[in-house]
Formats: structure tokens, sequence, C-alpha cells
């Protein structure tokens, strides 16, 4: 009963309050409460505007600096191209200190990764036989840099023999050859490659090597080829993933890396890699009379899919390490083990897929 009551007195009061009051609603006929309500209407509009002027602005500068970005990454490579292009040309003395300085930047920046992780590296070791099997992959083979990198991993091993903690001889021993095989040994095949006439000759001999259009020339095709359809698989990847990538490719390791950026590569590399075939058959077919069209193009992919691992490989040693770049010594790229990621597994997959393809065509 007391609740019917209440509700009439609340009828009551309604009704002698006017149509005004429904409820303890404010009306819109009410003066007052049409100006609170419109001044909660301006200030949620307000808000609204201001958070899309301020999403607007925050994207313009990223928009900015990915522009600033890209302009320094072109200007560094506008630095890089031409001087690799020539000392690939020029062969010798040079390019080899150029091949072992690349080998010990990239060498320290992936001690300087696993350092961060808590391991001790016997870095001075490391990039000491690093140095060394570039330089007696020169002055002999594979097998020669072979013997020397298990030279390496017993001097490693030896050299922790009195730790006292076993667990950190391991992690320093795994470290150091690590560095060693992964970035050296690897790196090593830029200088095979390049003489690569002359490296094969410790599998064939030279005449064998002539009649199958092998020529002294043939190294500096074979780098051009090789290097030209990574780094153009690399930039196609990276247009083609901003203007068309939506499907991750591998994202618990590189989030901003696509299957629509790789395709895209993998077409841009093998196209890059045909159009440098076609140049050195216009103007030094002794060079790249060996690898005849139908074999560069099936190659070209090859190195295309390689270098997309060889990416993600060090893709997958920075996400563990937690860094974004291995270093910054080149302006808008990073460090050098971040531009030499997939030549690393692309140049000895090429150098390897050579020598099976002389196999296959003497057997």
């Amino acid at each position: 009963m007391a609740a019917v009551r209440g509700g009439m007195v609340e009828q009551r009061d309604a009704q002698e309050a006017g149509p005004g009051f429904r409820l303890g609603v404010p009306s819109a006929e009410d003066p007052e409460a049409r100006a609170v309500a419109g001044a909660g209407s301006d200030s949620t509009a307000a808000a609204g505007v201001g958070s899309a002027a301020d999403a607007e602005a925050a994207e313009a500068a990223r928009a900015a600096a990915r522009r600033a970005d890209l302009i320094t990454r072109l200007g560094t490579a506008a630095v890089l191209i031409p001087y690799v292009l020539w000392v690939i040309a020029h062969g010798g003395l040079a390019y080899l200190a150029t091949v072992i300085l690349i080998g010990l930047l990239a060498q320290k920046e992936f001690y300087g990764l696993i350092v961060d992780k808590g391991a001790k590296p016997l870095q001075a070791v490391g990039l000491v036989f690093g140095a060394a099997v570039i330089l007696v992959a020169h002055v002999g083979n594979e097998y020669h840099a072979m013997l020397l990198m298990t030279l390496s991993l017993l001097v490693m091993m030896g050299a922790q023999l009195r730790k006292a903690e076993i667990q950190e001889a391991m992690a320093s021993i795994s470290g150091t050859f690590f560095g060693v095989f992964y970035v050296a040994w690897l790196l090593s095949h830029a200088v095979l490659l390049r003489k690569f006439t002359d490296a094969a000759g410790a599998h064939y001999d030279a005449a064998t090597l002539r009649t199958l259009g092998f020529a002294p020339e043939t190294g500096i095709f074979l780098m051009y080829f090789s290097l030209v359809t990574i780094v153009a698989c690399d930039a196609g990847a990276y247009f083609a993933g901003r203007a068309w990538g939506r499907q991750k490719l591998a994202p618990e390791i590189s989030p901003n890396k696509s299957v629509e950026g790789a395709l895209g590569g993998i077409v841009m590399g093998a196209v890059f890699g045909l159009v440098t075939k076609l140049l050195f058959d216009l103007f030094l077919p002794d060079a790249s009379a060996a690898l005849p069209w139908s074999v560069a193009i099936v190659f070209g992919l090859l190195l295309c899919i390689v270098g997309i691992t060889g990416d993600l490989v060090e893709s997958l040693l920075k996400r563990d390490a937690a860094v974004k770049d291995t270093g910054a010594l080149l302006p808008g790229m990073g460090g050098v083990l971040d531009r030499i990621d997939a030549p690393l597994l692309g140049l000895p997959v090429m150098y390897y897929m050579m020598l099976g393809y002389i196999f296959l065509r003497l057997g």
C-alpha cells in the first residue's frame, strides 16, 4: 500500500509540475535543461573532433617519419651501391678487404646481440677466426675454410676447459662459434662466388669448365646476378607489402612482413635478375654464357626465396634479443648485419647450386 501511495504522490507531483516533467527526466521544453544538454553535446562533439584531429596528426607524423626514413635509406644506398658494383668488378685485394671488413662489423654486431642476452662470447677469438676463414677461402677453397672452422671450434673449447661455470662455458662456446659460422663462413662464399671458375677448379678440371662456358669473368656475373636478385627482392617485398600487404608471413618473428609482400618481392627479384642476365649477354657474353636462361629463371626464384628466409632468420635473432636493428652504422638501414642478412644465405646457396648444375651437366 505504501508503494501504491508513493506512486500516486509521484504521479500527482508530475501532473502539478506540468507536461515538461517525466519521472525526473528534464523536458526539452525546459530552457535550463536545454542549456545543460546543449553544453554536454558540445563538449562531447568537441572531444570527438579533438580525438579525430589528434589521430590525424599522429598518422601524419608517422607518414612524415616514414618518408624521412626512406629518403635517408635511399641516400645511403646511393653511396653504397656504386662502391659495391665497382669493388665486385675490380676484385683483388680491394674486394677481399671489403668482404673481411663487412664480416668483422657484422660479426661484432651479432656478438652484441647475444651479449645483451647475458652470454659471454670470446669476441676477440671469434673475430680473428672470422677474418681468417674469409682469407683462407680467398687463397684456397671451401674445404680449407671448413678445416679452419674445425680448428676454431677446438680452440674455443680449449679456452673454456678451466671455466668453473659449465653452463656459462657452453653458452660462450656455442655463441662464439655460431658467430664465426653464421657470419664469416657464410660470407666467405662472397669470395668463392667471385672467383667461381678458380674455386670450381677444386672439383672439376679447367678444360671441362671451359667447355661448359665458364670464364674468368663468370664470377663477376654470378655476384651481380645474385646480389641484384636478392636486393631487388627485398625492395619489391617492402613496396608490395606497403601497398597490398594483408596476410602476415611470420607474425611471431616479423609482424610487418606479409605474404603479398613476399610474392611481390619474388616477382621483382626474378625480373631484375633476368635483366642482369640480359645486360651481360649483350655487353659481356663470355661472363654469363655458363648460365642458360632457363637455369637463370629457376636460380633467380630460388635466390628470392632463400633471401627472404635469411631476412627472417636475422629477424628471429633480433626478436630474441628484443632489438629493432643490430646497429646504427648505416643511416636509415640499421646495422651491417641488417643489410647482409639475405645475402648471407643467398650467396652460399648460389655457389652450391652452380656446383650442382655443373655436376648435372656432366652427368
